[in-house]
C-alpha cells in the first residue's frame, strides 16, 4: 500500500473512532455495564494466557498484547485530538510504523464497536450493572458480532504482532524511536510514541515473536470457535469464572 494511501486510512480510522466513543451518538459508552464487561475479559485473557505472563521471555510482550492492545486499558489518547495531529503524526512517524499504527487503531475501533454491543446485549439497562456469568457473556457475545467480526479483530492483533516483530528487525529503527521521544512529546504524540516504544521494547527482548504470536492466535481463534458454537466450556476445562469487583 503507497503511502497516500495509509494516512487517508489512518485518517478515515481515526473519524471512526472518535464517532464509536461518543456518548452523545452511543449512550452505552458511559454505561457500568461497559466498564464491568473490559474488567471481566481482562481477567479472562489474564487466565488464557498466564502462562506467557509467567514466562521470563513472553512477560513483556503478552503483558503489552493484553493491556495496550486487547485489555481495558484507557485507550482514549489514540483518538483524542488526532485530527488536530494528523499532519504532525503524519510527517514524524516512519512508513514502517504508518501501517502498525493503523492496525492498532482499526483494532481499537473493531473491538470498541464489538464490546459496545456486548454490553448492550449484556443488559438494555445501562444502570444496573449487573454480574457477568460464562453463561451470560457468552450469549452476548453470540448476539453482539458476526464470527467474520472476531476474525477480523483475531486477524488485526495478529498483523501488529507481526509488524512489530518485523520492524524490530530493522537496522537504526528502535535507536531513532528512542531518540525522537523528545520531538514526539513536543508535538503532542507522548502517549502514541510510549506505546510504540513499550511494543518494540516487548518484542526485542523477546527476540523472534513466532511461537508467542502461534500461541495467541490459537488460543483467541479455539475460543471464538467455541463462543459461537454455544459450548459449555468454552474458556476450557478448569476455567474459574472471573468475577472483578465482586
Amino acid at each position: 500500500m503507497s503511502r497516500s494511501k495509509t494516512v487517508q486510512r489512518l485518517e478515515d480510522i481515526a473519524t471512526r473512532l472518535r464517532a464509536a466513543r461518543d456518548p452523545e451518538a452511543e449512550p452505552a459508552n458511559a454505561s457500568p455495564v461497559l466498564r464491568r464487561l473490559r474488567a471481566w475479559q481482562a481477567a479472562r485473557l489474564g487466565q488464557t494466557f498466564a502462562d506467557l505472563r509467567a514466562s521470563p521471555r513472553h512477560r513483556q510482550a503478552a503483558d503489552f498484547f493484553l493491556t495496550d492492545l486487547y485489555g481495558e486499558q484507557d485507550v482514549s489518547w489514540r483518538d483524542r485530538d488526532l485530527a488536530r495531529m494528523m499532519p504532525t503524526l503524519v510527517r514524524w512517524l516512519p512508513e514502517a510504523m504508518l501501517g502498525t499504527v493503523c492496525d492498532a487503531l482499526e483494532l481499537d475501533w473493531l473491538s470498541h464497536r464489538l464490546d459496545l454491543r456486548v454490553a448492550i446485549a449484556l443488559d438494555g439497562e445501562p444502570k444496573r450493572a449487573p454480574a457477568i456469568r460464562i453463561a451470560s457473556y457468552a450469549a452476548a457475545y453470540r448476539a453482539a458480532g458476526t464470527a467474520a467480526e472476531r476474525e477480523r479483530q483475531i486477524d488485526l492483533l495478529m498483523a501488529v504482532g507481526r509488524e512489530l516483530d518485523h520492524i524490530v528487525r530493522v537496522p537504526l529503527v528502535y535507536a531513532v524511536l528512542k531518540l525522537a521521544r523528545g520531538a514526539a512529546g513536543r508535538a503532542g504524540l507522548a502517549s502514541l510514541h510510549s506505546f510504540l516504544e513499550r511494543g518494540f521494547a516487548a518484542f526485542r527482548a523477546m527476540g523472534g515473536a513466532d511461537d508467542f504470536l502461534r500461541i495467541i492466535e490459537s488460543r483467541e481463534r479455539e475460543t471464538a470457535r467455541r463462543l459461537f458454537a454455544g459450548d459449555a466450556e468454552p474458556f476450557g476445562a478448569g476455567f474459574v469464572e472471573p468475577r472483578p469487583g465482586a
